[in-house]
């Protein structure tokens, strides 16, 4: 870093998520200085602020990891990178030449890269409202669980039928006094194995129904619930408004990369549309694309090789094993 406005650095990853973390940490192996910015004031992405207590059962080698463990794991590995990280702010401009790239971030740094890899997620991501709600986020209305701790012996409703709204339902129902799932259809967007565990448990589920008023005085004390216009009010001290997120790729869609529905175009070498400017993760879009974290790890893997040849046109893509390193 030669000043406290201007950082250098061979590879820039723009999402400190599970594949922003994992890229860091590939970044070291091909031997590259790596720096890390990332919107949220933590590592980990959505894992860390909406799901931390989440089992995960789709990374390789691990039957079943808790999202923070899944985190820690990522963040120690990262660490060998000696990676720099500029936390809690926005990457909002990007300019190139040919020798390089240059990030400029909301606080007035600058970034100097041979490459740029954007892991980005969905973008900046903003929960749906829950109308009925107004008012009451922070006094018993919340959109993520980050501990199921605070619901203990409460009353809890969740509104929403997709995968959050079922991994929650499940996970607090052995801690809360009780659960009611209220979704405004009577088909799930969840997957079929958690809603049959959901449907199974003590959890109440109601469907063709919708939160219309959060009650009490102070605190949250009621929800009225409003099936086929007839409404019935029942004890709730906290509810969970899982309706989803309004993505935002911000800025990025000022920088000439194409985008397709939010979601950037790659290539087979997860290179853009921009020269020395690569995606990996649920970012990205291309024929075939499935969003998974697993899949993540492998196109950050794939970006970062690509990419060192853009740094260094006499390297290889493949770096060999790593088993066969010294």
């Amino acid at each position: 870093m030669t000043s406290p406005h201007t950082a250098e650095t061979d590879l820039l990853i723009i999402g400190a998520g599970p594949t922003g973390l994992f890229a860091a940490y590939y970044a070291g192996f091909r031997g590259h200085r790596v720096a890390v910015v990332d919107s949220l004031p933590e590592l980990g992405g959505q894992i860390t602020a909406m799901y931390p207590e989440k089992q995960i059962l789709d990374v390789a080698g691990f039957p079943t990891i808790k999202g923070r463990d899944l985190v820690e794991g990522l963040v120690a590995q990262a660490a060998t990178a000696d990676p720099v990280y500029f936390l809690d702010r926005t990457a909002a401009t990007l300019a190139q030449d040919d020798d390089g790239v240059t990030v400029g971030l909301d606080d007035g740094t600058q970034i100097r890269a041979g490459a740029v890899i954007i892991t980005a997620g969905i973008g900046k991501f903003s929960p749906r409202a829950l109308p009925a709600g107004d008012g009451w986020l922070g006094r018993g209305l919340e959109f993520f669980v980050p501990s199921f701790a605070p619901y203990a012996g409460k009353d809890v409703v969740i509104v929403g039928g997709g995968d959050s709204a079922f991994d929650w339902a499940l996970h607090l129902e052995p801690v809360a006094k009780s659960v009611c799932l209220v979704h405004r259809r009577d088909a799930f967007r969840a997957h079929e194995r958690t809603v049959q565990q959901v449907r199974d448990s003590t959890v109440d589920i109601v469907t063709k129904a919708e939160v219309t008023a959060l009650s009490g005085n102070g605190a949250l004390e009621t929800v009225e619930i409003t099936v086929d216009g007839s409404a019935t009010t029942r004890p709730a001290q906290a509810v969970v408004a899982a309706l989803g997120f309004i993505a935002d790729l911000g800025p990025l869609q000022q920088w000439g990369i194409e985008v397709s529905k939010r979601h950037v175009l790659v290539d087979p070498s997860m290179q853009t549309s921009l020269p020395r400017v690569f995606a990996a993760g649920d970012i990205t879009e291309y024929p075939g694309k499935v969003r998974l974290i697993a899949v993540g790890f492998g196109e950050a893997a794939t970006a970062v090789n690509n990419a060192t040849v853009a740094i260094d046109p006499s390297a290889h893509v493949f770096p060999g094993h790593s088993s066969e390193a010294s």
